[in-house]
Parts: C-alpha cells; structure tokens; sequence
C-alpha cells in the first residue's frame, strides 16, 4: 500500500513539473528594444496656434476611434484641452471657422487639434477612421458643440 505522503509527493513533483514546462512556455525567447517612431510632436496645433493652457486637476487620458461616413462633414466643434488625432485609414480635411485655413491629413498622419477654435472634419471619397487621443481631466467634455450644431460623437 502507498501512503498518503507518498502520493502527495507525487503529485507535487507532476504539479511542478507541469508549472515548469507553463512557465518555461511564456518567457520570451529574445529581449529586444523595440523601434519607436514619434508620429508627433508639438507646442502648436494644426491652425499654427501655440497651446496656452493645459487643464489643472486629475489627468484623464481618453482615446477614442471615429468613423466618418465618405464626403461627411463633422457638426463644428472645439476641444476644451490638447488631443492628438491619427488618421488609421481614409483622408480628413480640417477645417477652421473663423479663419478659413483648411489641411488634409492623410492616412498614417497625425497632428495637434485646437484648443477653443471652432472647427470641423470632413471625410474625402472613402470611410475615414480616426484614433483622437484627449489629455483631458474627468468631468470635462473632450468635444463642445458650436451654438447651435450637434455634438461631433
């Protein structure tokens, strides 16, 4: 007859063996660096207006991936803190109300959104899908409807 302790023996032994064999599978074979590229980098948004303020309080990161339907022209808009738009496929046309100033934005571009200028996108001839990242705080809108429009998302 096998006795108890040595039947926990053996399952010990199996269990380490098995929880060797798991941990041996998940360690990377290579430790490498990575390759980063800055994709932006800025004091200034596209409107070539210099960033004068930046929210006080509890940091809030938002991302947010947007679709607009082909020749779709987002309801204008502003941004109450610095956000980051990258384009992941399609083109988008900013567009500055008060200025007139426009700039097309291609797919793997990013760039810096105003801050307090009413503006808006506008998709060309096919979906433009968009990564906007917002360093805001809680509680703030990252999108503010201009009077009288619907809100962006």
């Amino acid at each position: 007859m096998i006795s108890k302790y040595r039947i926990a023996g053996i399952v010990a032994t199996i269990a380490g063996a098995v929880l060797t064999a798991v941990l041996a599978q998940s360690v990377p074979q290579n430790v490498a660096s990575g390759h980063g590229e800055i994709l932006l980098q800025t004091a200034q948004s596209w409107n070539e207006k210099t960033y004068t303020h930046y929210p006080t309080g509890q940091p809030q990161l938002t991302t947010i991936r947007l679709t607009i339907a082909p020749h779709t022209a987002l309801p204008w808009h502003t941004h109450p803190f610095p956000n980051v738009v990258y384009v992941l496929s399609g083109t988008l046309t900013l567009q500055d109300k008060a200025s007139g100033k426009t700039l097309v934005v291609h797919q793997g571009q990013a760039v810096g959104e105003s801050v307090d200028d009413v503006h808006r996108g506008e998709s060309g001839d096919e979906p433009t899908v968009l990564l906007i990242t917002y360093a805001g705080t809680p509680g703030v809108p990252t999108s503010i409807p201009a009077k009288g429009e619907k809100a962006e998302y």
